[in-house]
C-alpha cells in the first residue's frame, strides 16, 4: 500500500461522474460491495478508488495483483466480478463474473486497459443466500429472491410501500436495511442474512439516482417470488400483521431462510403446526392442533421439497367460533364458519352454522381495514369470544356468485358427494373430461377447502 487518491475531481462543470466515481461516492453514505478500480494507461490498469473492509477508503496498492489480492482475500465466496465500461458511457461493456484466481483476473484487467476502457473489480455476492434484491424509489420498494436488483424487470416481483418492506425485512432477517435513509431518491440494493461489503453491513447499494416521479401504483398482491421463498401462508400472514389485525404468536421454520417469529401472544400454552406451501394448495398439507415431528411431516408430504417452503409453530387461540370469509363476485361479503376451531367445516365435513350477529360484525370491520389496503380479499379467521384472529390471508375477489361457486355451462354436469373428501374431489377433477361441470351434494361452505379447490380447477361448479 502506498496511499490514497483523491476522491473527486474538483471541476464542477464535469457533465457526470464517471461508473466507479459515483460507486466511490455512493460509498461515503452507503455500504457498497467491495471494489478496487482501474483506469487504462500506457503502463497498463491504474489503480483509481478501493473500498476494502477494514482498510482505508481509497487506499493505493503497490500494483494490480496486489490490490486484486487483497479483494479475493475478503471476498466471502472467494471469487470476484469484473466489468468494464467507458468513461463517457456508464453502461458497462464487458461483464466477467466469479473468477476463481488472482492470475485470471489480473489477466482480465490489463486486456481490458489494453482496450483502452475502465474496469471495476468487485466482491461476488450471492443472489440466492436467501436475500433478496430490489429497487427502492419514493416510498414504493419492488423486490424479489434470486436475483440482481434489475430482476424487477421481469414479472413475479413483491411491490411494498417503503414501511412496509423495512417492516418485513426487520422481521424476516432481524435487520435494518436502511432504505428510509434514501430520501427522494431512486436506489438499487439487496439484503442479505450475513454481512457483506466495504461496511461489513447487510444491505448493499449497487446504485443511486435522482428519482423521477411516475404514476406507478403499490399493489400489494401474491404469489410472487418473494412469498414463494418464505410460504405462502406465511406472506399473508405478515401482511395481515403489518395492517395491524391479529394474528397469533407465529415461528417459521423455513427452507431457505433462518427461522423467525411475528404476531401477538394469545394467551395459550398450546399450539398449532401449520405448513406452508409455496403457493396455496386449499387443504391439501397439514394443518393440526399440538406439536409433530417437523422433519418427518415435511418428507412424508413433500419428499422433493419443491411443494413446502415453511413449516409454522402458531400459538392456538381459543376458539369460539372459526370459518373463512370471501367476496363474491357480486360483492357480496360471504362468512361461513362453525363452533370450535372450524377444520370439520374448512375440510367439507361439518356444515355451516348460524353466525352470531356480534361476530359478524367484528369480522365485518376486519375486512374493511384489510380492504382499505388489499382491495378484494378472502381470510380464514378464528373468533375467541372477544376479537378476530387472522390465520390466513389472500387477495382478490371469489368468481363465486350465488350458488355458482364456479360460473358456467357445461355439456353434462356430475354429481359430487362433498362427504367423499377433498382428495376424491382432486382426483376427480385431474380426470374431468373438458365440457363436464360438477354439481356438489352436500352440506358445503362457499369459503371451504371444498370451494376452493374447484375454484382453482376453474371447473364449471354449482352447489345442490
Amino acid at each position: 500500500m502506498t496511499g490514497s487518491k483523491a476522491n473527486y475531481p474538483e471541476d464542477a462543470a464535469l457533465p457526470a461522474f464517471r461508473k466507479d466515481q459515483k460507486l466511490d461516492l455512493l460509498a461515503e453514505r452507503f455500504n457498497v460491495a467491495q471494489f478496487v478500480s482501474f483506469a487504462p494507461s500506457e503502463a497498463g490498469p491504474d489503480q483509481q478508488f478501493c473500498r476494502l473492509a477494514e482498510v482505508a477508503p481509497n487506499t493505493l496498492y503497490d500494483n494490480v495483483s496486489a490490490a486484486i489480492e487483497a479483494l479475493f482475500a475478503r471476498s466471502a465466496e472467494a471469487t470476484i466480478n469484473i466489468r468494464s465500461f467507458s468513461e463517457t458511457q456508464s453502461q458497462s461493456r464487458e461483464f466477467l463474473y466469479a473468477i476463481t484466481s488472482v492470475e485470471d483476473a489480473v489477466s482480465a484487467l490489463r486486456r481490458i486497459a489494453s482496450e483502452g476502457a475502465f474496469s471495476i473489480a468487485n466482491e461476488t455476492i450471492n443472489v440466492s443466500d436467501g436475500g433478496v434484491s430490489g429497487v427502492a424509489m419514493g416510498n414504493l420498494v419492488e423486490f424479489r429472491p434470486d436475483s440482481t436488483p434489475r430482476g424487477v424487470e421481469r414479472p413475479g416481483f413483491a411491490s411494498l410501500p417503503l414501511e412496509w418492506a423495512s417492516a418485513i425485512f426487520k422481521t424476516v432477517y432481524g435487520v435494518d436495511a436502511g432504505l428510509e435513509a434514501i430520501g427522494n431518491a431512486r436506489v438499487e440494493f439487496s439484503v442479505h442474512p450475513e454481512r457483506r461489503g466495504w461496511r461489513q453491513s447487510h444491505t448493499i447499494f449497487w446504485e443511486y439516482g435522482k428519482y423521477e416521479a411516475v404514476d406507478r401504483s403499490i399493489e400489494v398482491s401474491w404469489p410472487n417470488d418473494f412469498s414463494c421463498l418464505l410460504g405462502d401462508k406465511v406472506y399473508g400472514l405478515l401482511i395481515a400483521n403489518l395492517i395491524g389485525v391479529p394474528v397469533p404468536r407465529t415461528t417459521v421454520i423455513g427452507r431457505r431462510v433462518a427461522p423467525f417469529a411475528f404476531g401477538i401472544d394469545t394467551g395459550s400454552s398450546e399450539s398449532w403446526i401449520r405448513t406452508s406451501p409455496v403457493v396455496q394448495v386449499p387443504g391439501k398439507f397439514t394443518t393440526t392442533k399440538g406439536w409433530r415431528d417437523p422433519f418427518k411431516l415435511v418428507q412424508a408430504e413433500d419428499p422433493d421439497g419443491t411443494d413446502l417452503a415453511s413449516i409454522l409453530s402458531q400459538q392456538s387461540v381459543p376458539a369460539f367460533y372459526s370459518g373463512a370469509a370471501i367476496e363474491a363476485s357480486d360483492g357480496e361479503f360471504i362468512v361461513e364458519g362453525a363452533r370450535g376451531s372450524g377444520e370439520g367445516f374448512m375440510l367439507g365435513s361439518v356444515a355451516p352454522e348460524i353466525i352470531p350477529q356480534y361476530v359478524r360484525l367484528a369480522l365485518g370491520a376486519v375486512k374493511e381495514r384489510l380492504s382499505a389496503h388489499l382491495g378484494s380479499i378472502r381470510f380464514e379467521w378464528v373468533h375467541d369470544g372477544e376479537k378476530v384472529w387472522i390465520v390466513q390471508l389472500h387477495t382478490g375477489a371469489s368468481q363465486s356468485s350465488g350458488r355458482d361457486l364456479v360460473p358456467g355451462e357445461a355439456d353434462q354436469w356430475v354429481v359430487f358427494e362433498v362427504a367423499q373428501g377433498l382428495e376424491a374431489l382432486r382426483e376427480l377433477l385431474r380426470t374431468l373430461p373438458p365440457g363436464i361441470g360438477l354439481k356438489l351434494d352436500g352440506a358445503v361452505g362457499r369459503t371451504s377447502h371444498i370451494a376452493d379447490v374447484v375454484r382453482k380447477a376453474n371447473v364449471p361448479t354449482r352447489l345442490i
